[in-house]
């Protein structure tokens, strides 16, 4: 029995739900009793017991292949979209084809939202990294050599470049008053696979390149999770791009 029936009145489209941590994103979700659309590269790669669950729906296709009006059928009835994706970490996951997996994906979710112009802003909700700078007072932390330091990341490495033009596109682009669609850019820190943990939040960097914070995946997926199922939440977060850490080394 679904111990939370209102929570069927959403409906989420998974972007990266077989990931190390969109699948905990996707366990947790439907665990809370939310309907889920994911798009898939293969079913066989799903977290573990979720296939069959009555809440999810599996597309199974590579996600850069779909067209405008695909996209546009499974962003339909969506109230939030969920984006784990990345590139593998490996020679040709981080050099290889495609160089941009995240952005164009962020452009052609954010494009469907305002073509079905629904009622309320549709939220997509963006797992990023703490190696993503934004402008101004927030990120003051990060000197300028940390700066320099990510900047020359950006100009190297394929994947930090993507993930900065996405954060950049939803800041810069989409703004914060969009009547069509809402977003937050969740930047973790060093990744670790853990159990859902005490967590903080933080509005802006807290911790240098020399000595970063871990962040658990499971508590990335319950952040997530609830910027779906709490309004209070979302409401506090919405245009932002909050730092996750652990509470241990907060």
């Amino acid at each position: 029995m679904n111990p939370n029936p209102a929570r069927e009145e959403h409906l989420v489209l998974m972007l990266g739900g077989t990931g190390r941590t969109g699948g905990r994103v996707l366990k947790q979700l439907l665990d809370r009793g939310v309907r889920v659309r994911a798009i898939v590269r293969s079913a066989g790669r799903l977290p573990e017991g979720v296939a069959g669950n009555p809440l999810l729906t599996v597309t199974e296709a590579e996600p850069l292949s779909l067209s405008a009006e695909e996209m546009l059928e499974q962003v339909r009835g969506c109230d939030a979209i969920i984006s784990c994706l990345g590139h593998t970490n490996d020679l040709k996951g981080v050099f290889g084809a495609p160089h941009e997996l995240v952005t164009p994906m962020v452009e052609r979710a954010c494009a469907a939202a305002v073509a079905l112009q629904p009622t309320e802003p549709i939220r997509i909700i963006l797992m990023s990294t703490v190696s993503v700078y934004r402008p101004g007072a927030l990120d003051a932390r990060r000197g300028g050599v940390e700066r320099a330091l990510t900047g020359l990341l950006r100009a190297l490495v394929p994947p930090a470049k993507d993930n900065q033009d996405a954060a950049d596109f939803l800041l810069e682009y989409v703004g914060t008053d969009s009547p069509f669609v809402g977003w937050v850019v969740i930047r973790p820190d060093t990744l670790v696979d853990s159990d859902v943990t005490e967590y903080a939040l933080h509005e802006g960097i807290v911790s240098s390149l020399a000595k970063p914070d871990d962040t658990s995946r499971a508590n990335v997926a319950h952040f997530m999770c609830d910027l779906v199922t709490e309004p209070s939440v979302w409401k506090a977060w919405r245009g932002g791009m909050p730092v996750i850490v652990n509470a241990a080394k907060a």
